[in-house]
């Protein structure tokens, strides 16, 4: 029996890694800080203008800056000690944070300032996450490396489910400014987390000891990298296809206060509906001791946007249904975000393994930066793409019509590319001991 839950369970022995178990305690506590930040902006901009086209348009303001610094973020990850460039990121989230406490303290009630600041704190994001995730391989062994970003996906979906409940409950007690100090705050153990990360220089020395480059040639040289490796290109194409059609977030404070009854400025039902597709994604986490035994992972991450696609179309349907009453469509609702979260924290595990896998350590980061600019740039599309029909037609129609785009795209694209479909790997052998 206990080999059997061991086997069910999170593969833990990532943490027996000092560094990385330090960024792992680290990140669940700002985690939970930034999910502060992710509830508030869209509710307090909603608050103010009552208008998801205006709530909408962090989906414009987010997705610029995370392309251009996602994939720069990547060159520089390539070209300078990925510690130096964690600790520049972090600086500049903690500084970003404090701005967004400032606007609201002093109560300037401007959405183009709440927009311009949303944009800043997306730049250093986008410079910070390429770097996070390709020092992974320095700091594990090669055959914890789906282990440890299980492990990853797991906290942040944990902070995922406390910060929306904190959150968005605590939005009438304490107010938008509480909750963006909080935010700037927790950042500070991210801070020291990568402050005692040991030193990690490029991989490859520039010749003649010039200065390592990380301009426009570098980055055209990563997406060359992955427009040739078209696994790695396929993963992004189902990925972006997820989450594009698929992703209805930006929807949540109208689903809360419009089609089940709850006030303005949002409360239990808008922190119950944030937190629940990363409860959905923990829960995936926790019980994701089998993902290290998956070797067709091809067919997995397919089957698992599949799932992620039929759980927004149920999701759509119990938010149409629903007519301003809570009970018992808020329960279907709720129900099938935590179903979209396990098929996503599925997919996640076995992309980024793949990435980690398939990438040489002299490209890795730039890999990084143009996986980050998908995984993050495709919910930011799909801000845009829900918030104007979500006006018009209901938010509930628009989710589940973007549900059925997910299971009519991906299975296109998988039958276009049979290699991806049968895509196999074999995991190196480990005790258990």
């Amino acid at each position: 029996m206990a080999l059997n839950l061991r086997s069910i369970l999170a593969d833990t022995r990532p943490l027996t890694r000092p560094e990385f178990r330090r960024l792992w305690v680290a990140y669940i506590i700002t985690t939970i800080g930034a999910q502060l930040t992710v509830v508030s902006v869209p509710a307090q901009l909603w608050s103010i203008t009552e208008d998801s086209f205006y709530v909408g348009l962090t989906g414009v303001f987010g997705l610029v800056p995370l392309i251009i610094f996602g994939l720069w973020g990547g060159a520089i990850a390539d070209a300078f000690d990925r510690r130096t460039v964690l600790v520049v990121a972090t600086l500049g989230l903690v500084v970003t944070g404090f701005g967004f406490f400032l606007q609201s303290w002093l109560n300037l009630n401007n959405v183009w300032l709440i927009l311009g600041l949303f944009a800043v704190q997306q730049a250093f994001f986008g410079l910070n996450s390429p770097a996070r995730t390709a020092i992974l391989p320095d700091l594990v062994a090669p055959e914890e490396l789906t282990a440890a970003n299980a492990l990853n996906t797991t906290v942040l979906t944990f902070g995922g489910i406390a910060g929306p409940l904190v959150g968005g409950s605590l939005i009438p007690v304490l107010g938008f400014d509480l909750l963006y100090l909080a935010d700037a705050v927790f950042l500070l153990a991210t801070l020291y987390a990568v402050v005692r990360l040991h030193p990690m220089p490029p991989a490859t020395q520039p010749r003649g000891g010039q200065k390592p480059a990380a301009g426009l040639r570098s980055i055209i040289a990563g997406l060359r990298y992955t427009w040739l490796n078209k696994i790695i290109l396929v993963s992004f194409v189902v990925d972006l296809i997820a989450m594009v059609f698929g992703m209805p977030r930006i929807l949540i404070p109208q689903v809360a206060n419009v089609d089940f009854g709850g006030p303005l400025a949002g409360d239990w039902r808008m922190a119950v509906l944030y937190a629940a597709m990363p409860a959905g994604a923990f829960l995936g986490g926790v019980f994701s001791g089998w993902v290290g035994r998956v070797t067709r992972q091809g067919r997995a991450i397919v089957l698992a946007i599949g799932v992620w696609g039929l759980a927004m179309v149920g999701f759509g349907l119990s938010v149409t249904f629903a007519g301003g009453r809570v009970w018992p469509w808020f329960l279907g609702a709720v129900g099938f975000f935590l179903l979209g979260g396990i098929a996503d924290m599925v997919s996640a595990a076995f992309r980024q393994t793949m990435l980690l896998q398939a990438a040489t350590a002299e490209v890795r980061g730039r890999i990084q930066g143009v996986f980050f600019v998908v995984v993050v740039g495709g919910p930011r599309l799909a801000d845009i793409i829900h918030g104007a029909p979500a006006g018009v037609f209901g938010a509930g129609p628009t989710s589940a019509a973007g549900g059925v785009l997910v299971i009519i795209g991906v299975a296109i694209a998988a039958a276009l590319t049979p290699a991806f479909w049968r895509y196999t790997v074999t995991h190196p052998r480990h005790s258990d001991a």
